[in-house]
């Protein structure tokens, strides 16, 4: 669509602009939840930076030992340039390693934490999918729908524009839900909210989303099987979601309970 961007003499990719603009707006976003939800605020701040950097040396010296042989004669390449060249399953397993155990050396709460980098995680989502819409390498199903965008002349649904679309709606329903657990943060003992259930919540919905969007995408990645590998994720990541979901609301009789019979 709009893979790069001419400012005079000067051509810069506009994925590129767009990934450095994410992940500043990822980290104010997760900083200023921190604050809100009254998280530790530096530590919070850490683990995602800590995600970040061990994620980005996981993908990319995974990538490198999985195509050694392009590097053994030059090793100079490992680290210049770095401008492609990461696993991305790699980088996933690697960032969510670190945060994890810098969140445990830290002693961050597990899920109120969650709930802070909730905004965090969606804006990363719809970051890739702005940068997938402006550099054009993935695209849609082809369609006859007014709404329908022209790529190289073919008329293709605009899945990117949809999964944006998803990911506003996600955050709106995290502000709702994340601004009744601030009032019951200030009302200990009278509130509705539980800490996980923003980013619970939200995570259905966003994973819900992408279950059915996925349908209309031309270019999706799938198993030999012929089975949608974000399908797949999406709908594990649903599934652990309403079981968590469940298993707090199944316990509330039973504190209610035991409330009402102390003895």
């Amino acid at each position: 669509m709009y893979p790069t961007l001419n400012l005079g003499p000067f051509v810069f990719p506009t994925a590129g602009i767009v990934y450095l603009l994410g992940v500043w707006l990822s980290l104010t976003l997760i900083e200023r939840a921190a604050k809100r939800l009254h998280l530790n605020i530096e530590a919070t701040y850490g683990l995602v930076v800590t995600g970040l950097i061990a994620g980005f040396l996981g993908a990319r010296l995974l990538f490198v030992a999985e195509y050694w042989a392009a590097f053994q004669e030059n090793l100079l390449g490992i680290i210049w340039p770095l401008t492609s060249g990461y696993n991305l399953w790699g980088g996933l397993f690697f960032g969510a390693a670190g945060a994890f155990f810098y969140g445990r050396y830290k002693r961050l709460p597990l899920w109120p934490t969650l709930d802070a980098l909730t905004p965090g995680i969606l804006t990363a989502f719809l970051t890739i999918s702005l940068a997938d819409f402006l550099a054009g390498p993935g695209y849609g199903i082809l369609t006859r729908m007014p709404w329908g965008i022209s790529v190289f002349g073919i008329r293709r649904h605009p899945v990117q524009l949809y999964e944006i679309f998803l990911g506003l709606l996600a955050l709106l329903l995290w502000w709702r839900v994340s601004s009744a657990q601030v009032r019951d943060l200030s009302n200990p003992g009278g509130g509705r909210t539980f800490p996980g259930q923003s980013f619970l919540l939200t995570m259905s919905l966003y994973s819900a989303g992408r279950l059915f969007l996925d349908i209309f995408r031309d270019n999706a990645w799938i198993t030999a099987n012929g089975y949608h590998i974000i399908q797949i994720i999406a709908l594990l990541a649903l599934l652990g979601c309403l079981v968590f979901l469940a298993r707090h609301d199944s316990q509330k009789p039973a504190a209610g309970a035991q409330e009402t019979h102390p003895g």
